[in-house]
């Protein structure tokens, strides 16, 4: 296997809603060649034990990283950070309060689908996530992906992908966005925790005005190199990032397969030259 130096810096795992284990997912990132791969659970680090245990393990590098969910001009924002310190109390406190944003978000949205007539309880979508490999006890530690294949076992649809187009998408027909902390703050904290912040996905938020504010308020990096941006909005994101001197990222944003369906794109479908934790690793402040 020929090692490509390669980093993908955007994945997730069965700690938040990926398909995969953390373990798994660094197995596969050694597989598809990569030098290193990122853990950027939603709103969590428990997947990063076990990830760089076995990077440790086959001898590839692994970025221990989270993608905080925030809230702005009534979208979500995701915001990127890498390196934040775990054994930071109030960085705890915090990741805590954005799982029970999380919970909070999973029963308003089961609750719309059961006012669309649709019969779908929390019990139900907890059982299905346990069944993918997920220990799963309560709203807080589901995701959408696990709501969409409940939706695809009762036959309301016929493929997770037609789940988020018609109910569980930004445009659904039950999609609920409760307060929650603006993008702001997710990159206050990830600087207070030590780590470095980076916009994820720009392109899915279109409001570049909104991109380029955060960037004012201190955001070190935007993700360019994305598995939903066309080759248009990877040079344009990658030359706004560099008008600024802020990092230029990229990653898969891979959670795995579920049906066949790929979300959002396969492991090391986007990565970046490993140079680039070098330059990351210089912001990192403790």
């Amino acid at each position: 296997m020929v090692v490509n130096q390669r980093a993908d810096l955007h994945t997730h795992t069965l700690a938040s809603d990926g398909t995969n284990s953390p373990s798994a997912v660094v197995r596969l990132a050694k597989e598809a060649g990569l030098a290193a791969v990122a853990i950027t659970d939603h709103d969590t680090i428990d997947g990063w034990d076990e990830a760089l245990a076995e990077g440790e393990r086959l001898g590839i590098e692994v970025v221990p990283g989270v993608e905080l969910s925030t809230v702005m001009n009534g979208r979500d924002v995701h915001i990127l950070g890498y390196w934040c310190n775990a054994a930071d109390q109030q960085w705890q406190q915090r990741l805590q309060s954005q799982q029970g944003f999380r919970g909070k978000r999973n029963v308003m949205m089961i609750e719309k689908l059961q006012q669309l007539g649709i019969d779908v309880t929390l019990d139900e979508v907890i059982t299905i996530a346990r069944k993918s490999g997920k220990q799963a006890d309560s709203a807080e530690q589901i995701g959408r992906p696990h709501l969409a294949e409940a939706l695809v076992v009762r036959g309301v649809v016929s493929n997770t992908r037609e789940a988020f187009d018609r109910y569980l998408g930004e445009n659904g027909l039950a999609y609920c966005n409760p307060p929650r902390p603006l993008p702001f703050d997710a990159v206050d904290w990830i600087r207070a925790a030590g780590g470095v912040s980076v916009i994820a996905h720009p392109g899915l938020y279109g409001d570049d005005d909104m991109v380029e504010e955060i960037v004012r308020h201190g955001a070190q990096g935007i993700e360019a190199f994305h598995s939903d941006h066309d080759a248009d909005q990877e040079l344009k994101y990658a030359a706004m990032a560099e008008k600024h001197g802020l990092l230029v990222t990229g990653g898969s944003d891979f959670h795995g397969e579920k049906r066949g369906v790929v979300f959002h794109g396969p492991l090391g479908h986007r990565s970046v030259d490993v140079t680039v934790l070098e330059r990351m690793k210089l912001l990192i402040t403790r």
